[in-house]
């Protein structure tokens, strides 16, 4: 049973930073493609940033590209979204999502995925 938590959220003014964390349990650590999802009230969920688990291999969404970095920790199955610079319009609930992948090519933040984590609330003031 593949399970994600989420943490770390919060809320932060604009400029800050924030970092997300997933931890993740009950699948093979490579092979994977694990994102961050974003959803704010009345707009479509995005997504902002995919890891290819078994090379590292990033993609970010061009509305976070140079400010947002997803990483790993392969000793301790987290998945962490550094957020710097943030905007009021980055305030949503963040999601953590994990599928099994057969490359690089394809994890990126448009596929779909079979496991979600519940969310975690992000706030930025103006």
């Amino acid at each position: 049973q593949v399970q994600l938590v989420e943490s770390g959220g919060g809320s932060v003014q604009a400029g800050g930073s924030l970092t997300l964390s997933c931890a993740a349990s009950g699948f093979t650590f490579s092979g994977n493609c694990v994102a961050w999802f974003r959803q704010a009230p009345g707009a479509e969920r995005e997504g902002v940033a995919t890891i290819y688990t078994t090379d590292g291999s990033t993609n970010y969404a061009a509305s976070v590209k140079d400010r947002f970095t997803i990483s790993q920790d392969n000793a301790k199955k987290t998945f962490d979204l550094q957020m710097n610079n943030l905007q009021p319009e980055d305030a949503a609930t963040y999601y953590c999502a994990a599928d099994s992948t057969g490359g690089s090519y394809f994890c990126n933040p448009y596929r779909d995925f079979e496991y979600w984590g519940q969310g975690i609330l992000v706030t930025v003031s103006s």
